[in-house]
Order: C-alpha cells, then sequence, then structure tokens
C-alpha cells in the first residue's frame, strides 16, 4: 500500500508517517519509482508506535520499545522483554517531577495573582 492508504488506515498524517521513517520507527520498502511500499504489517506498527508516543514516551525510547509491543486486544500491548519496565518507570518518574514542578509553579502563580491590588 501507499503512504496515502497508510495514512487513512491509520489515522497518522502522511508527514508524520515520513517523520517515523526518518527517525527508523518504519522501514517501508522503496519502489523502483521512489514510491514508498508499505506492508500489512506497517497499520499495525503505526498503532504501536501511535500508542506508545501517546503515553509520553518520545522517539528513542519508542525504537527501544518497539520490538517489544504485541497486539493486544484493541490495543497495542507491551510483552516483558529485558529493559522495559526499567524505562516505563524512568519515564513516570520523569513525569511525576514534570507534574510536581508544574504544581510549584502553579501555587507560586496563585499567589502573586491574590496579592494584586
Amino acid at each position: 500500500m501507499l503512504i496515502g492508504e497508510l495514512s487513512a488506515r491509520t489515522g497518522a498524517s502522511p508527514r508524520l508517517l515520513r517523520h517515523y521513517e526518518h527517525t527508523g520507527l518504519l522501514t517501508p520498502h522503496r519502489r523502483a519509482n521512489g514510491y514508498r511500499e508499505y506492508a500489512e504489517e506497517d497499520v499495525r506498527t503505526v498503532r504501536r508506535i501511535r500508542t506508545l508516543l501517546a503515553a509520553g514516551l518520545p522517539t528513542r525510547v519508542v525504537a527501544a520499545l518497539l520490538p517489544c509491543t504485541a497486539d493486544g486486544g484493541t490495543e497495542p500491548a507491551l510483552a516483558p522483554c529485558p529493559g522495559v519496565a526499567e524505562a516505563l518507570r524512568g519515564r513516570l518518574a520523569e513525569l511525576d517531577d514534570r507534574v510536581a514542578r508544574l504544581q510549584a509553579e502553579r501555587t507560586e502563580l496563585r499567589r502573586l495573582i491574590e496579592e494584586l491590588p
């Protein structure tokens, strides 16, 4: 299938699919005319990529975790590969730190607003 069909089937724009290719997350076959040709498995791969990105994981972590994904019902799931739990726990800790910083900033901003005449 060509990029337009993959885009229609996954909801990912052609530009986003080209980005996935550029970052090494997708590796389509190239036709003689240079067009990208995607396999049926690429539909599942794009869904897996989007699920991992929606969890807030950077593409470098997605690339490492992608081989550990499988279809699990309606949503992709992770298989128990070495390093998966550690990578996810590390990302969760980063997000928890960010949330704590944002909450502190919010508290300070509210204090400043309340002090305005």
